[in-house]
């Protein structure tokens, strides 16, 4: 057994760990967020849309021991303040980009990213590429997906939708209603650049009967398509997961953070012993 597999194992019997919060004032936006641990090569965790930090209890610790690692609550989450503006994708990037130098996490780093904030690590990646050393995507939106799922949702995820819209309506200036902008941003950004890429999907999605079959098709293939951004992408089948492998399989997802984070710090070592 490998250490990160041995390290990975005793997760499952790990009780949940309390994150150091704090809050800072963040490009004009009260975030919440949590840093710890020293490294060469820091890591972000960036939630899924409405996820907190916390989210991330089970990997924290092995992370932190192994370098330093960054987890944040986006605007409206947890102690964040409710939005100040439109929270498309290019601002979501510059606050990550100015928490990180607040945070003082080295750079480049490993993003680390669950749904929708897949889009937010893809775009930070096209656009900043020096800074991203690799990337870890967690179940993670596509550009594609928005239209086309939405496209092609079943009756009753349109209802259960629709009841959601009318009791908890969207803040207009919230990631959710700002997809559109942050998708064109998207479009318009760099391509992304060869970096270490893996694509952890889970191979059990939940209520899958409630989701038609062309819908289920296109996810499957969106996800395949991530795993194409960068050469050096490939794509990891978590068995026993729907949405949140980092729950359900957190010794899957730390394998790869870790495995990947080893590659990283290989390649830097390199560079540094390299002759002028």
């Amino acid at each position: 057994m490998t250490r990160h597999a041995a390290r990975a194992a005793t997760l499952r019997a790990e009780p949940a760990v309390r994150l150091p919060r704090q809050t800072a004032l963040v490009d004009g936006q009260r975030i919440e967020f949590a840093v710890q641990g020293h490294g060469r090569i820091g890591v972000v965790l960036v939630n899924g849309a409405g996820g907190p930090l916390e989210g991330w209890h089970r990997l924290w610790q092995p992370l932190a021991e192994r370098t330093r690692v960054l987890a944040y609550n986006r605007a409206g989450i947890g102690r964040s303040a409710r939005p100040v503006a439109a929270q498309a994708g290019p601002r979501l990037v510059a606050e990550l980009r100015a928490l990180m130098a607040l945070a003082e996490l080295p750079r480049p780093c490993l993003l680390v990213a669950h749904s929708l904030g897949g889009l937010i690590a893809n775009l930070y990646a096209r656009q900043h590429p020096g800074e991203v050393a690799g990337m870890v995507l967690l179940e993670a939106t596509a550009p594609e997906d928005p239209p086309l799922l939405a496209a092609h949702a079943g009756r009753l995820q349109r209802l259960l939708q629709s009841t959601l819209d009318r009791v908890w309506p969207a803040d207009p200036l919230g990631e959710v209603r700002q997809v559109p902008a942050t998708l064109a941003a998207l479009a318009a950004a760099p391509p992304f650049p060869a970096i270490p890429l893996r694509v952890v999907t889970g191979a059990a999605p939940a209520m899958a009967w409630a989701t038609p079959p062309q819908a289920r098709a296109l996810r499957a293939a969106h996800q395949r398509g991530l795993a194409t951004l960068s050469p050096r992408g490939q794509q990891v089948m978590a068995p026993r997961s729907g949405h949140f492998p980092q729950f359900s399989e957190p010794e899957l997802v730390l394998r790869e953070v870790l495995a990947l984070l080893d590659l990283l710090e290989a390649a830097a070592g390199t560079r540094e012993a390299a002759p002028g």
